[in-house]
């Protein structure tokens, strides 16, 4: 099983927007009163930035009757709001929930004990952060494939720093490099894990660890300070405006591909109307010039999609994750 199948949408999504907005359909369900939105975690991450700033289009799109309440519900890296909407809101046709590549790797690892993709509905994807693989500017290693040459030598002769804990996301993108790089003997590659990207390249920028594993906004900074090399994007084609003369794996000829995206699920049981309500107007809020600012403003990279298509990716994505996580170990 390749791990870059379920990301073969990519290039279609990356191309230009139609000029044209597209309308909602009009369909039975209106949303009335209190919507809400969940944030599997605390104030201040990517699932908060994803509940504040898509209920704030909506509501500047007139989506909604009032404003979008997002409601922070963190513990077991999504698992305690999954559970949540799994158990206590089936038939909420009014609440949304946050959602990642972070949901979808738990998921497949069995993280969300007794739970499973299929338990809610997948009503779409606005965006995406792409993965990179970085090192400092001083680094020995000029591009992806010198830094893979020296791991085929040896697994453990680079450490790589990131932010999630081993087995999440960010370790995963380093092990997909290194698989289609034909790297040998994955689960001894050296992953250090940090409480965020910034920790984690810190550690890098100071030689303390050989190179980074994480999402390119993270390293925005440190790339303008010159302080950082991005031997690799994970995308299919190289990124639009500032981020294009960073080559991508596939063009050095390491097939791997990370997205990180950013979208929703709700919860089973809501009607067909309401479904095809809110997987409407995920379209609408893609489309409209504020959301793209939005995009623009904070790093995120054209990554649409809906409904069936949608639910067939994460499906994919899950198996797929759940084969390397076999592949090195961490899951039977």
């Amino acid at each position: 099983m390749t791990l870059t199948s379920s990301f073969k949408y990519v290039t279609l999504l990356a191309l230009p927007l139609a000029a044209a907005s597209v309308a909602t359909t009009a369909v039975a369900f209106d949303p009335t009163g209190k919507v809400e939105c969940i944030a599997p975690s605390d104030p201040g991450g990517g699932w908060d930035f994803t509940c504040r700033s898509v209920g704030n289009v909506m509501q500047e799109l007139d989506l909604v009757p009032a404003n979008v309440q997002t409601i922070n519900m963190a513990g077991a890296g999504g698992g305690v709001a999954f559970a949540h909407v799994v158990s206590k809101r089936a038939g909420d046709d009014q609440l949304l929930v946050a959602a990642s590549t972070a949901t979808t790797t738990r998921l497949a690892q069995g993280q969300f004990p007794g739970l499973s993709a299929d338990m809610v509905n997948w009503v779409g994807a606005l965006g995406a952060d792409y993965g990179i693989i970085a090192v400092s500017a001083d680094s020995e290693y000029q591009n992806l494939n010198d830094l893979m040459d020296a791991l085929k030598e040896d697994p453990r002769s680079v450490k790589f720093a990131g932010g999630s804990a081993r087995g999440g996301w960010d370790h995963l993108k380093v092990l997909i490099a290194a698989q289609a790089a034909e790297v040998e003997n994955l689960p001894r590659v050296a992953y250090l894990s940090y409480n965020n990207g910034g920790e984690a390249l810190t550690q890098v920028i100071g030689g303390h660890v050989d190179a980074f594993t994480g999402d390119i906004t993270e390293a925005q900074g440190f790339m303008e300070s010159g302080d950082l090399r991005v031997l690799a994007v994970l995308s299919e084609e190289r990124l639009p405006g500032e981020f294009a003369d960073i080559p991508t794996a596939r063009e050095q000829g390491i097939d791997a591909l990370g997205p990180n995206w950013r979208g929703f699920y709700m919860p089973a049981d809501i009607s067909d109307d309401a479904l095809a309500y809110w997987t409407d107007a995920m379209d609408t809020i893609y489309e409209s010039e504020e959301w793209q600012s939005v995009m623009s403003q904070n790093g995120l990279m054209p990554f649409h999609m809906t409904a069936g298509e949608f639910e067939e990716f994460v499906l994919n994505q899950i198996d797929e994750i759940e084969q390397i996580s076999q592949d090195i170990g961490l899951i039977q």
